[in-house]
């Protein structure tokens, strides 16, 4: 068991120092047919043992690629050495960052090794049934991708235990032609948290969210540009996520606050309407499992919500240890990292802007001449908050109500000013968890949005 090997290392720490030793093994499964063609087939894994052992706030960190008693008893002298020499030459004292609550954290899920024939066939399964329904499609792509973090954390002066994060996805690519002779593209993705049975024990019950995604695809193959400016629209759930997520939360993370993201000078102030409250949630949101709980972060810190956005103020940040204590805030599970060699950084969860009360029907019935724009396939931001999205899924607003559909465009604009425009938001929510955030490190994050009516930049042909 990997806990016999971590565990009884405890008796190693030295004296005088804050430590951290994590045992951790990745996996990762991926499947790809392309028009029923088997492309891809591939798996992979790694595993190893680290240690980050602190000492007046200089960290000494040590990684090893072997999980055996012997490895760990390794990396923990070397990531003590380091400390210690590095504080030794410290010329100014540092910072010992308190205690936190202790206590074992064991919460994980079963990670199920299936063979990789059963994703195979599933995908096959998928395949053949769009074939079959619809033939006129130029192109299909049929992705099945896995992938699991499984976690032993024992540390000197935080809480300890074994925690997993596997999920699994079946990615749908649908490829049509347009009215005017070129391709257009929609996806959906499906699945979650946990095995491939937990997910995907009854494939036919993908069958009508892909047929409502064929419906979709046909509206955008009959589709129609944007008019280019500044318009009033609709931003779907998926698409406040991403702004939640892209725009707002990288620059509340207290590393990139350091860095001088636009946050720093803006705590205590107003960044958006008092509409728009915005959480990163650990494990629990709205009463249920968030799409990708985490119970413990890779510092022994119990992970709790952190409130950044509050009726449009702007209440926090997220931290780990040395952030929490310099900013005088408290430290609440966000420090993760993706490999057994990679140090944590500051990483979101579960991050989403809060429903409001106003209902889809209402808010579409409100515009006169305006936009619903549904879906992103890829965003970027940076630390001023400047934000661009791709749109891949809108529609028209005319008098009230849906119109055509519109071809792949672009939205812009400064999250924190495009934040105070928003006047009405819906009374349900979104989630998407697939993707992976790109900090340094690839993550496994969640994100989620209301509908939100907002004024926003778009672009045109």
């Amino acid at each position: 068991m990997l806990e016999d090997i971590i565990s009884p290392c405890k008796a190693d720490f030295a004296e005088g120092v804050q430590t951290v030793l994590r045992g951790h093994e990745n996996r990762s499964r991926r499947v790809v047919l392309l028009k029923g063609n088997l492309v891809q087939n591939s798996r992979n894994s790694s595993s190893g043992i680290s240690a980050r052992v602190t000492k007046g706030g200089r960290n000494g960190f040590s990684s090893i690629g072997s999980y055996t008693p012997e490895a760990a008893r390794s990396v923990l002298a070397a990531a003590t050495e380091n400390a210690l020499f590095l504080d030794a030459r410290a010329k100014e004292p540092g910072i010992t960052f308190p205690a936190q609550p202790s206590g074992l954290i064991t919460p994980h899920r079963d990670i199920i090794d299936f063979e990789q024939k059963r994703f195979i066939d599933a995908c096959r399964e998928v395949d053949a049934y769009i074939e079959k329904t619809y033939p006129n499609l130029i192109s299909r792509r049929i992705i099945y991708t896995e992938d699991s973090q499984d976690k032993i954390i024992v540390t000197s002066d935080a809480a300890s235990g074994h925690v997993t994060y596997p999920r699994c996805y079946i990615y749908v690519m649908l490829t049509a032609e347009s009215k005017a002779g070129v391709p257009v593209e929609l996806f959906r993705a499906f699945g979650g948290a946990g095995s491939f049975e937990d997910n995907f024990s009854n494939l036919e019950s993908m069958y009508p969210e892909i047929d409502n995604l064929y419906g979709k695809l046909m509206d955008k193959a009959e589709g129609v540009y944007a008019e280019a400016g500044t318009k009033t629209v609709i931003l779907g759930g998926m698409m406040g996520g991403m702004l939640a997520h892209e725009a707002v939360g990288h620059t509340v993370e207290a590393d990139l606050v350091i860095g001088g993201s636009v946050a720093g000078p803006n705590l205590g102030k107003r960044v958006a309407s008092d509409l728009v409250s915005l959480v990163d949630y650990a494990h629990t949101a709205f009463g249920e499992e968030a799409p990708l709980p985490v119970f413990l972060d890779d510092e022994g810190v119990i992970a709790r919500d952190v409130t950044l956005i509050e009726n449009g103020i702007l209440k926090g940040y997220m931290n780990n240890r040395d952030t929490a204590e310099r900013f005088g805030m408290e430290a609440c599970g966000n420090a993760r990292a993706w490999e057994f060699t990679d140090e944590p950084l500051i990483r979101m969860r579960n991050t989403a802007v809060l429903p409001g009360t106003s209902t889809l029907e209402e808010m579409i019935a409100s515009i006169d001449d305006g936009y619903y724009l549904i879906d992103s396939g890829n965003g970027q931001a940076d630390l001023t908050g400047e934000f661009m999205f791709g749109v891949t899924l809108g529609y028209e607003i005319k008098k009230g109500k849906l119109g055509r559909a519109l071809l792949d465009t672009t939205v812009s604009g400064i999250a924190f000013e495009m934040l105070k425009s928003v006047d009405m938001v819906s009374n349900n929510i979104t989630w998407s968890s697939s993707g992976f955030c790109g900090k340094k490190q690839p993550m496994p994050v969640g994100m989620a949005g209301p509908e939100m009516r907002c004024k926003i930049t778009i672009g045109g042909r």
